[in-house]
Parts: C-alpha cells; sequence; structure tokens
C-alpha cells in the first residue's frame, strides 16, 4: 500500500554564517507498517538546490519506505569537496538517527558514459521513512549545494519467498543454497572466455537470480578481463543489519549503482563482483559468471587484473565476523586459485590511473606496482575502505586463504590417561583438536598413527577416534588445507597395554603402637603393588576409602577388634587396567585374665583400662603368658611417672625389655609390636624387672591379629 508523504527541501543558517539544506520524506502516520509482500525495488531521488539566501520546499509527494541511500551529482569525474551527512527514521520506532557521513570517495568509473553521474558510496539505513541531509564544508564552514545534488532513496523491495516471511532474528539467507554456475550465472554472449579450473574448490554462492536482481537495470554485454592478478577487499558502509535482511542490501545497491538519470549512478552494473555478509554468505555481484574474469568497478585504476569482494557492513572501528573472513578467503582462494597465484603472495599490477592511494602513494597510469594479491581497497585508491578495522584483519584472510591450516593444536586424549611426557591406553582413544583456520577452508583432518593415517575427518570435524595396538606408539593431526598444504601437531607419545596390575606384596595388618579401643585398634596396612608399564594409584576400598600414590605401600589405619574385616586393595595403571586384592583380618583382645600367670598380681577395676580391669605387680620375675595363633601381637599396658620395667619373651626367646614409665598418665597403650611373615602358633610371656623406685607394672592385655 501506498502511503501519503511529505517531502520538503529547505535550508536553516548555521552559526558562523554557513548554510545547510536538507530533505525530509514523511509518511502520513503508520511508522513501522512494512508489510511483506512482494514488490520490485525502487529508487526516489530529491532534488537538493539550496543556495545562500533562499529556502525552498518540495509539495507533498507520494513516496514508500526506503532502506538504502546516497548523494549524486552531476558531472561523473568531479568531486564533492565536503562532507554530506545523513539522518533517517526509523519506520519501526519513528525515531531519529544520529547523523552519519557519507562515504564521498567512490571510485569513478574509468570510462564513464554519459549517463554517469558523481555519486558517493551507498549507505544501508534499515527501512525508513524520513531522510534529512546536509553539506558541511571540511573547513567547518558551509556553501550552496554543488550543482545537480540529489539525495537517492532506495527501496530494494521485497522480491525473494524466503523474504515475504517474518524474520526471525540474524539467520543466513535462507537460498544460500542456489548456487551459481562456474562459467555463467545470467545471459552471456557466445565469445566469454573459458573458466579455467581452481586449485581450491568454489564456495557456495548464491546467484543474482535467487537474490533477486532485475536484469533488466543491466542490459549491456559484460565485460571481461584476461585474469585474475589480484583480488581487492572492500566494505559496504551502514547501518547494523540482520543476515535476513542481506540479499536487501545487495539489491539496494545494485540499484542504487544501476539506476540512471535521474537517480543513481547510472553504471551498467553493481561495482562488486562478489559480497559477503556477516553470516559467510556468499553473493554473486556483477554478472557474467562467477567463474570467469569479468571486469568490475571496484577499485579505480586496478579492475582490470583483479576481482573485487565487499563485506556488507561497517568496519572502520568494528571487526568482520570469522564467518565473514573464512567466506573472503574462500572467494579470494578460489578465484586466485584458477591462475594459479598464491593468496599470501605478491603481483606486479598495472595501473590505469594516475592518483594515490590513502597512505599517499604515487601511481601513474601504465606503470606497474607491486600488491598483495589480497589487498584492500585503500590501498589502490584514496579511501578508509574497507575500514581500519577490517583492513587489519587481511592478513588473516590471506594466511587462511593459502594455508596451510593455521593454530593446529591436540586439545586432549580421552581414553588415555597423561603421565610425564607419555599416555597411556588400553587400546581404543580419542583425539580432539583446535585450529583457528575456519573448517569450511579445510579438506580433512588425518588421524596418524606411528605417521601412518588411521582415520580422515571432514575439515569441520574436531576428533577422531582409534584404537592401537599394545607397545609404544606416536600419535599426531594432520590438517589438510584446501591448497594441499598440511599441516602437523607435534607427536604425542602414547603406550597401549592391557595386563593389569599386580599385587607383589599382598595387603596384609600388621598392630602398631597407639592407644587401644575395642572399636580402633591401631593397624598398619601395607602392601606393595607395581605394574609393566607405568603404576597410577592403589585404592583402599574397605573398610574405609582412601587413594595412595604409586609410591605408597603402607598406611596407618584402625579396625574394630572382634569381628573380621575385609580389606580390599585396588592397583591401577595409567592405562585403565585394575586388578583387586581382599585379604581378610580379624584383631581379637586377650585380656589379661586369659593369661597363664606366675607370682604375685592384683586385679584393678576401672573404665580407663580395657574390659574395666587390669592386672598390676611389682614383684620382680612376676609373668603373665599369652598363647594365640596369628601373625601379629601388641603387648597393651598403662603407663605413669613412677611405672616399671619388664622384660618380653616371644616362643621363649627374650626380644625386648620395656620400660613402662612415661611423663603423663596413660591409659591402653599399646607398649610393644612383634609381626611375623605369616600366621603361626606363638607364646608371649611378659616378666617384671623389679626396677628399683618404681617396680610395678600395670598391663591391661594383648592383641593379636588373627
Amino acid at each position: 500500500m501506498k502511503r501519503r508523504a511529505w517531502l520538503t527541501l529547505g535550508a536553516v543558517v548555521l552559526g558562523g554564517g554557513g548554510i545547510v539544506t536538507y530533505a525530509v520524506a514523511s509518511p502520513s502516520a503508520d511508522h513501522g507498517a512494512t508489510g511483506r509482500a512482494k514488490r520490485p525495488p525502487k529508487v526516489y531521488d530529491l532534488a537538493l538546490n539550496g543556495d545562500t539566501d533562499a529556502r525552498r520546499e518540495l509539495p507533498r509527494t507520494d513516496t514508500q519506505q526506503f532502506s538504502l541511500l546516497g548523494v549524486t551529482w552531476t558531472g561523473a569525474t568531479q568531486r564533492l569537496h565536503g562532507t554530506a551527512q545523513v539522518r533517517t527514521r526509523s519506520t519501526a520506532s519513528g525515531e531519529w538517527s544520529a547523523w552519519r557521513d557519507l562515504e564521498l570517495d567512490a571510485d569513478p568509473l574509468e570510462k564513464p558514459g554519459s549517463r554517469v553521474r558523481g555519486a558517493s558510496e551507498p549507505l544501508w539505513v534499515g527501512p525508513s521513512d524520513g531522510v534529512q541531509v546536509q553539506i558541511v564544508r571540511k573547513n567547518g564552514t558551509t556553501g550552496p549545494m554543488p550543482k545537480g545534488l540529489k539525495v537517492n532513496l532506495v527501496d530494494p523491495g521485497v522480491v525473494t519467498d524466503a523474504e515475504t516471511k517474518a524474520p526471525t532474528g540474524n539467520e543466513p539467507a535462507a537460498f544460500v543454497a542456489g548456487t551459481s554456475p562456474d562459467a555463467t550465472s545470467t545471459d552471456m554472449p557466445p565469445d566469454t572466455p573459458s573458466a579455467p579450473p581452481s586449485t581450491v574448490p568454489q564456495p557456495p554462492i548464491v546467484s543474482r537470480a535467487d537474490w533477486g536482481a532485475d536484469e533488466s537495470l543491466s542490459p549491456d554485454p559484460s565485460e571481461y578481463n584476461a585474469d585474475v592478478k589480484a583480488v581487492f577487499v572492500h566494505h559496504t558502509d551502514g547501518a547494523a543489519y540482520t543476515c535476513d535482511q542481506s540479499a536487501s542490501i545487495v539489491r539496494g545497491i545494485y540499484a542504487f549503482h544501476t539506476h540512471a538519470e535521474p537517480s543513481g549512478n547510472g553504471w551498467n552494473d553493481i561495482g562488486y563482483n562478489f559480497l559477503v555478509d556477516k553470516c559467510g554468505t556468499v553473493f554473486e555481484g556483477r554478472k557474467g559468471g562467477v567463474g570467469l574474469p569479468v571486469l568490475g568497478a571496484h577499485t579505480y585504476g586496478w579492475n582490470r587484473e583483479s576481482t573485487g569482494i565487499a563485506v556488507l557492513g561497517d568496519y572502520t572501528s568494528t571487526s568482520a565476523s570469522s564467518a565473514a573472513l573464512a567466506s573472503v578467503a574462500r572467494v579470494a582462494a578460489w578465484k586466485l586459485g584458477q591462475y594459479g597465484a598464491d593468496p599470501a603472495g605478491t603481483v606486479q599490477l598495472t595501473t590505469a590511473a594516475t592518483q594515490k592511494n590513502l597512505s599517499g602513494t604515487s601511481f601513474t597510469a601504465g606503470s606497474t606496482y607491486t600488491f598483495n594479491r589480497i589487498s584492500g581497497h585503500r590501498d589502490g585508491y584514496a579511501t578508509e575502505c574497507p575500514g581500519a578495522s577490517l583492513y587489519a584483519q587481511l592478513p588473516t584472510i590471506r594466511s587462511w586463504a593459502a594455508g596451510p591450516v593455521q593454530g593446529l593444536k591436540i586439545g586432549s586424549v580421552t581414553g588415555a590417561t597423561l603421565s610425564g611426557s607419555t599416555y597411556y591406553t588400553k587400546g581404543a582413544l580419542t583425539v580432539k583438536w583446535t585450529a583457528t583456520t575456519p573448517g569450511s577452508l579445510i579438506k580433512n583432518f588425518q588421524l596418524l598413527v606411528d605417521g601412518k593415517t588411521v582415520a580422515t575427518t571432514s575439515g569441520t570435524a574436531t576428533s577422531a577416534s582409534a584404537t592401537v595396538a599394545a607397545g609404544k606408539h606416536t600419535v599426531a593431526v594432520r590438517a589438510v588445507h584446501q591448497s594441499g598444504k598440511t599441516a602437523t601437531t607435534a607427536a604425542l607419545n602414547v603406550t597401549a597395554e592391557t595386563t593389569a596390575p599386580t599385587f607383589t606384596t599382598t595387603p596384609k595388618l600388621a598392630l602398631r603402637g597407639g592407644t587401644v579401643n575395642t572399636a580402633a585398634v591401631p593397624v598398619t596396612l601395607s602392601w606393595k603393588a607395581a605394574d609393566e608399564t607405568a603404576l597410577r594409584s592403589v585404592e583402599l576400598l574397605s573398610p574405609t576409602t582412601a587413594t595412595f600414590g604409586p609410591t605408597t605401600t603402607s598406611s596407618s589405619r584402625t579396625a574394630k577388634s572382634g569381628a573380621a574385616s575385609t580389606w580390599s586393595m585396588r592397583a591401577n595403571d595409567y592405562a585403565g587396567n585394575s586388578r583387586t586384592s581382599s585379604p581378610s583380618y580379624t584383631p581379637v583382645i586377650l585380656q589379661e585374665s586369659s593369661a597363664t600367670k606366675s607370682g604375685s598380681w592384683t586385679s584393678r577395676s576401672s573404665t580407663s583400662y580395657l574390659g574395666g580391669k587390669s592386672y598390676s605387680s611389682g614383684s620382680k620375675g612376676a609373668s603373665l603368658t599369652w598363647t594365640f595363633t596369628g601373625r601379629s601381637a601388641a603387648w597393651v599396658v598403662s603407663r605413669a611417672s613412677t611405672s616399671g620395667q619388664a622384660y618380653v619373651y616371644v616362643d621363649g626367646t627374650k626380644v625386648a625389655t620395656v620400660d613402662l614409665k612415661s611423663s603423663t598418665t596413660q591409659y591402653r597403650q599399646a607398649i610393644w609390636t612383634k609381626t611375623w611373615s605369616s600366621s603361626a602358633k606363638h607364646t608371649v610371656k611378659i616378666v617384671v624387672v623389679g626396677t628399683s623406685g618404681r617396680a610395678t607394672i600395670t598391663t591391661d592385655g594383648l592383641v593379636y591379629i588373627k
């Protein structure tokens, strides 16, 4: 539906006496009503004819929304010496934008026709229904508008079926699968050059038909170069956009470039050979066949030996997305690869114009100069394009386009455990890697074992699995760039084994010194484990849990008396093999009353004693004898500052003299222990020494392990 609108042109006086000329296109009332019905692209123009002493108005005019604009003026080679600024009103919010500068350093045509006008670069502003324009000279003053100056408003229309659907966000163009053929995407004369094969694959490209090009705007036949020696990278400038708007932006630029007097540049086609959006979608630009060396109009003086790729958006202070960089690299590598050119190399180009570039380098028509195979617009022409941020990313584009794969490294190996500089596995493992080169530029990844390929994955994969035989190996990852160049990670040392560790000494319990309780008898758990390659750990699984390092062979624990406990341990190696050993032991407390007595002994009662009772004797030669079957024994006593000494006999042989004296009073102390290599029948006898001045000893029993 058309809207009634007012288009107002006038002038206001600024401080200092300058004049600002402006134009406003305003709909009647329905801000934000965009509609999704199909409609063709249209270009509207508003004449800006202000002077220093007059105010002019344009009567009410029917208009519709626009999304892209630019200014044009009479004279294809004439430059606009000043700053053109615009601001627009959003159809969605009704709010006015801030002032934005139009880029006036647009490249002129090398052979402009009579209908061609001077022009700014087009600016994407998004769906809008109002515009204001002002011209400010560089010295801060203002003056009359240039002759024939117009602001051109472009409505890119709604052309494709995908665009009739309500957008859901930043999704890529829905028609990305529509890819132009190598040789032709539009009607071409029969005498065109052939499309040479490239050293790398052609990326997916949205054809002109799929982005909705109106071919009636470009009736002239395509022109061709002999080859493609270089690629110039551009940006299109403009406001933020969503990727479902990308086709509209391309159509808008196309319409602005091609519309003849009185609107637009009057070119015979869009200037760029290819356009790329921030989601990485590649659009066919100038007609003639994406696989052919079509003459573009993108870099003044250098179009005869190059192709031009424009990234949609403004990259003055914002970096381009990785997806956009990857697609630029793919297109550049493909086009240069058709002529055997290295994207990371340099080339001699012959200029068709005498001029300077942004850095001030002078060029003389007919002379040759050295350029990077992938260069920025500013390298050949005095423009800020492709923006400082995107220009700084050109080395990344070159390295991604040329190969080999950058930043390749192994991140982890699952199914294996690292110890020192070696990974240990039972055999099956998965290697994960990362690379900074996007997968779209990678042919494949190869998992190498001992230098031989055992698995091959796609270029977008990040892992691969394999099973290695027992023994020592090296494992690495090789990335094959689409150019065929390879990069390989440093090799990892991998040892595969399936043999479980062994307990060279079965877990054993031995009594140790300390305070004895019926629920907690102090013991030492000991073991020895070994592995053919690398022991990782030993775990205690019951009656409690603990984990020990590979060199630990003992641990102080406690055990409940009178009950059999299973002491289960598991030895683990770094490959994931394990072995478990689970012996059972029972600590037994023999009260002093169960001993065979000799000499004089006195029974004492206290809750501090085991079982509430103990024996005491100060009679020299008095003895107690216990007989048991086990592998470890401990004599339990009470200690004080007046305690005496005792002899200890084992199986009839005196083995120790034990002094019970202590500066503090202590009960239930395992003061002497003995452990044998295996369980057997033994006797333990204690004899009172009768130490002068402190003859008395107090015994609380014997503990043994069976």
